[in-house]
């Protein structure tokens, strides 16, 4: 009966257990305008029909067949997303590990004892046994003050926050890999107008001292014929370099070297990208881009070791007991007179610490508004990132259509040069300054086209696209690495139970 009563009053004590002294969590109001931008850099939307960035699938969105087979590549290989995985199975097992504090800890034993010590009264040496098995609590703390749920809490927005920065990582490993094989696209085109100058350049150039050896140009005319051919290899070694650095990146992050299998690639100029991404609202980011989510789940973390750090400050009351059997005897150690137990609560009262509670509970406060400065700053960061995107957006189609009409003036005002040198009316400097001016206005198209198609890759990944693969499917949990994992026994399954607790 007496056991009874114990275990009753200490279920009692459980159930009382139930008071916190977390601040209650209030998301802190966006530190940004209510509407992106307006003015002439910006223009609507093109199509209102078509869904948000979250919602299109980075297969649907990236129509390069080879573009895609790379990053499928990547999200099975790239060693940093692996790292991202295992950082969510470690803050998962962190949080189990301090939801095992909100339960007792019991644990069997079978011990025995033997001595040997002399005996006044029997004039010898005596040996005594004693046996015993049973069960023992460990030092259980009762939460009457919240202490371990807030820590509890705590570890479970971290865990939530470790899961949000994989996710945020995938979506930008998605980019980085589509504006690195934009980059090679570019520099492929960049080579071939390299190689196109250089080869104008060389039959200008023979052209030219085959005219100084019959004595109707001079060495000026073939010196300057030369500038444009050494300034064209020159140019074409440091593309070729730029090349190669820029595929080895790509191989770094897709994790492997390239397959011999891709599929053709498709010409830079030729890229077709979905350009009509709605921008929606800023307060829509606050859902849609990871880092943000992120960056609240640290907020809500901080907020949860505020009400540790108060509950320090109260009784701490723990229990500690055992129940089994002890006889001197082996052979009676099974018989019912040899039950025993032991029941031991205790409370310690905080009274001195030298400040040190104080100082904690500082240190949490702090901590708290460290996160809601970076909160505020995650949001400040997406915002600018989508209102940049915009910009570019709305101002590179209007520069690359000038930048072709300039490389067709430049190519028309070469020939043109060409002509009257070789008919003796103008000196090689002026179809010397055409090839020139020509190389450039190629170049700069190039690059042009190539931030275009980067600046809509960012503004894809800026809006939180990149999560899904196919438009239509469900997003998976940020937390649900299952496909990603690096083995296969790896205890994935336990992420659910997570939720279940």
């Amino acid at each position: 009966m007496k056991t009874r009563r114990i275990f009753a009053a200490a279920t009692a004590a459980l159930l009382l257990a139930s008071c916190s002294l977390q601040p209650v969590y209030e998301r802190p109001a966006p530190p940004v305008a209510a509407a992106y931008p307006t003015g002439a850099a910006y223009k609507l939307d093109a199509g209102s029909g078509t869904p948000p960035a979250v919602d299109i699938g980075w297969r649907d969105f990236l129509k390069d067949p080879r573009l895609r087979r790379l990053i499928e590549i990547a999200l099975a290989n790239n060693r940093d997303l692996r790292v991202q995985v295992l950082n969510i199975a470690q803050a998962q097992a962190q949080y189990r590990i301090q939801c095992s504090n909100l339960f007792p800890q019991l644990s069997a034993g079978a011990t025995e004892s033997a001595q040997r010590a002399p005996a006044a009264s029997a004039g010898r040496n005596v040996t005594t046994h004693d046996y015993s098995v049973g069960l023992s609590l460990s030092s259980w703390e009762l939460d009457f003050f919240g202490r371990l749920q807030s820590m509890n809490d705590q570890a479970l927005q971290q865990y939530f926050a470790t899961a949000q920065a994989r996710k945020a990582f995938q979506i930008a490993l998605v980019a980085q890999v589509a504006d690195q094989y934009l980059a090679i696209l570019a520099d492929d085109e960049l080579l071939a107008v390299t190689q196109h100058t250089l080869d104008t350049a060389e039959a200008s150039l023979k052209l030219t001292l085959l005219q100084f050896e019959s004595g109707t140009q001079n060495e000026q005319s073939v010196q300057q014929a030369k500038t444009i051919v050494e300034q064209a290899k020159a140019n074409y070694a440091a593309q070729v370099r730029a090349r190669a650095q820029d595929e080895n990146m790509l191989v770094l992050l897709i994790g492997q070297p390239l397959p011999s299998d891709l599929p053709p690639a498709t010409p830079l100029n030729s890229q077709s990208l979905l350009a009509d991404i709605p921008a929606d609202l800023p307060s829509d980011l606050l859902t849609r881009r990871p880092d943000i989510m992120q960056a609240e789940a640290n907020l809500r973390a901080a907020n949860a070791n505020i009400g540790a750090a108060r509950a320090a400050f109260f009784p701490s009351i723990t229990l500690t007991g055992s129940a089994g059997l002890e006889s001197a005897a082996l052979g009676a150690l099974f018989h019912g007179a040899s039950f025993a137990w032991s029941f031991i609560p205790s409370i310690a009262v905080p009274i001195f610490e030298g400040g040190r509670l104080r100082a904690s509970l500082d240190v949490a406060t702090v901590q708290k508004d460290v996160n809601v400065a970076q909160y505020d700053r995650a949001i400040q960061t997406a915002f600018q990132e989508v209102a940049n995107d915009l910009a570019a957006r709305g101002t590179y189609d209007d520069q690359v259509t000038s930048l072709e009409r300039l490389v067709a003036a430049s190519q028309r005002y070469l020939d043109l040069a060409q002509q009257r040198f070789q008919s003796g009316v103008d000196s090689y400097l002026n179809v010397l300054t055409a090839q020139t001016n020509l190389y450039s206005a190629e170049q700069m198209l190039v690059s042009v086209r190539m931030a275009r198609l980067t600046t809509l890759v960012n503004l894809y990944k800026d809006l939180g696209g990149g999560w899904i693969e196919r438009s239509g499917d469900a997003p998976p949990p940020a937390e649900d690495v299952g496909s990603l994992a690096p083995h296969n026994n790896a205890p994935w399954d336990l992420m659910d139970a997570i939720h279940r607790q």
